[in-house]
């Protein structure tokens, strides 16, 4: 006899679990527990980004279509990406091209790294005749202001001599001249929006270099120079310009490629998770439901700031519906986490027997999780 529907639905709605699992496979591997604990419980699967890794993932998952392309990569080297499309809306992930786990062998490149790829995937979603372009920041392996980008999308960077600039942050400090180009015609009036969770402007203590040059492999002297290199790029667009942007909220993110986007292509910029869940479609998918259950790979500090899990909490919370976390680790206290709106959480390490299984056993633990909350949650 099969099992007797249930009223009200649920929606599985996490972020990639990094270094084990996909948000697709998350969103899978939870739903499979909830519909095993609850038979006849109709479950909804959306993974969500906030606009870093994982963006096109979501977006694919969400019904656009994938649209390959060989694009140069952060060191100069071809790589094959790929972007989003559906009716007049395309999803560009920065990471995709330029991102930390494009590096060859995963030697970082500090000076010289750009983001020329992101220019060209940008310019593929332009020749497929869309309206807008959504383009998601994060997990960027460059410091070089977003210059290779506009580079590829006919931007001249030219030195004393009236050389181009070579790619990389460090080049820019030879910067002399900017020719805008054909810009505003490669773009076609196309709008570009930028999906980012980070707040950082350009330059400074706060800015691309200071926060974010560790991370891309710069030491000290780096530091110095590649913060020398995104001073003289803002300076020479303020005056090519007329307008400088380089305190804006966002301007540092993806080592500058959202000052660039700001500067130079007309963004807007939106939180990465509204932008998301905007276009997944969330507010449609969460309406009759019963719960939500979302999660990512660490619940932290970080994810009261803009991060997913809270984005969606947020979203579910508005449409009156109850949220639930799983999550690889979970290090908010419970008063912290329910403040947040979480109506439970359970980490994967807490369901693990051996220290590490988080990880390599992720895929059957975030089962488990789904499947406890289910038994905890969904009454029969």
């Amino acid at each position: 006899m099969p099992p007797t529907p249930r009223q009200g639905h649920v929606v599985v709605a996490p972020d990639k679990f990094k270094g084990s699992l996909d948000g697709a496979e998350v969103a899978a591997r939870i739903a499979a527990g909830i519909r095993r604990a609850a038979p006849g419980t109709e479950v909804r699967e959306l993974p969500v980004a906030d606009g870093g890794e994982g963006t096109l993932a979501a977006a694919l998952a969400a019904g656009f279509s994938r649209v390959p392309a060989k694009v140069t990569g952060p060191t100069g080297l071809p790589v094959d990406a790929a972007l989003a499309v559906r009716d007049d809306t395309a999803v560009v992930e920065l990471a995709q091209a330029s991102g930390l786990a494009r590096l060859p062998g995963g030697r970082t490149a500090p000076l010289a790294a750009g983001s020329y790829g992101v220019g060209q995937l940008i310019a593929k979603a332009v020749s497929l005749g869309v309206k807008r372009i959504v383009l998601g920041l994060g997990g960027s392996a460059c410091t070089d202001g977003g210059a290779g980008m506009v580079q590829a999308l006919g931007v001249r960077l030219r030195d004393a001599d009236g050389g181009e600039l070579p790619p990389g942050g460090a080049a820019l400090r030879r910067l002399a001249e900017i020719d805008l180009g054909p810009l505003a015609d490669a773009l076609g009036g196309v709008e570009v929006v930028v999906a980012c969770d980070v707040d950082n402007p350009l330059l400074g203590p706060r800015g691309a270099t200071a926060v974010y040059g560790p991370q891309k492999g710069a030491d000290a002297e780096d530091l110095v120079v590649l913060e020398e290199g995104l001073t003289r790029f803002a300076d020479l667009v303020a005056g090519a310009t007329g307008r400088d942007v380089r305190e804006a909220p966002g301007a540092g993110a993806a080592g500058g490629v959202g000052f660039a986007a700001l500067a130079l292509l007309g963004s807007t910029m939106r939180p990465g998770i509204e932008l998301l869940l905007d276009l997944l479609g969330f507010d449609g998918a969460v309406r009759g439901a019963r719960l939500v259950v979302t999660g990512e790979g660490c619940l932290d500090a970080q994810t009261l700031h803009g991060k997913a899990p809270a984005g969606v909490a947020a979203a579910a919370a508005r449409a009156g519906v109850r949220v639930a976390a799983v999550a690889g680790r979970l290090e908010l206290s419970e008063p912290e986490w329910r403040a947040a709106g979480f109506t439970a959480a359970i980490a994967l390490t807490d369901l693990a027997e051996q220290p590490g299984e988080s990880m390599t056993r992720a895929a059957e633990l975030a089962e488990l999780a789904g499947e406890q909350l289910a038994a905890r949650l969904l009454p029969r």
